[in-house]
């Protein structure tokens, strides 16, 4: 990805490839981080473990619904992004006891506990305001995997923090996960960056372009003869 961007004439002042004062900038350098995140989250009564296999969140995503938002089964949807977890491991006691019992987060998936019925309002620049339902529109989420590496809703709070990031700009199938983090921030007492949600880039059908149109991959492009300008200028 760096590659096509510089192929684009687009340059950056810090990141992985060239350094910076808030780095390191690649991921898998920022563990420490991130289980200090982990940790503050867990010790404030934000996070459960969650011992669900994939089979049973699978069997979820199997079961009959009648429309994108609840099945027969109650099961509701958070949008194109699956069943919204039914809260079967949310413990009944108070979770700060927790954080006594779990030195590392490793071996279970660990999940955000959301308020159920809060409104999570933000005004987005370019589709304005926004309004979602934490219990309504999604559900408790994960912020940590069993195989011990952190989901993306924790990571991209943590590291847009700590690099003191003020503007967030992304794609508009990403506005629910705005929601989901801005609760994260408040977890943690951080003030949100603002957010921008740019209009998916969409094929002749509409559809959002993704892996299988690899024929309008900016590498392709450039490789059937295309130059940087006419990529840019594509609509």
């Amino acid at each position: 990805m760096l590659e096509d961007l510089y192929w684009l004439g687009i340059r950056w002042q810090e990141g992985p490839d060239v350094g910076g004062t808030f780095g390191p900038y690649s991921q898998s350098e920022r563990r420490d981080h991130y289980i200090h995140v982990w940790k503050q989250l867990l010790e404030g009564g934000f996070l459960y473990p969650c011992t669900c296999s994939r089979r049973e969140l699978s069997g979820i995503a199997q079961a009959p619904h009648e429309s994108a938002e609840s099945g027969r089964d109650g099961i509701r949807w958070e949008g194109d992004e699956g069943p919204m977890y039914p809260g079967t491991c949310r413990p009944q006691e108070d979770m700060r006891t927790l954080a006594r019992r779990y030195a590392s987060p490793a071996g279970v998936n660990w999940r955000f506990r959301v308020p159920d019925g809060k409104a999570v309002v933000f005004e987005d620049g370019h589709f304005g305001a926004q309004r979602f339902v934490a219990g309504e529109h999604f559900g408790d989420f994960p912020v940590w995997r069993r195989d011990d590496v952190p989901a993306y809703q924790l990571a991209v709070v943590a590291d847009d923090h700590a690099m003191q990031i003020t503007e967030v700009v992304r794609g508009a199938d990403l506005l629910l996960s705005t929601a989901r983090q801005i609760l994260i921030y408040e977890a943690l007492g951080w003030p949100a960056p603002q957010w921008y949600h740019c209009p998916l880039v969409m094929d002749e059908h509409g559809e959002r372009l993704a892996k299988r149109h690899d024929a309008l991959a900016i590498r392709t492009l450039g490789e059937q003869g295309r130059t940087p300008e006419e990529v840019l200028g594509l609509r």
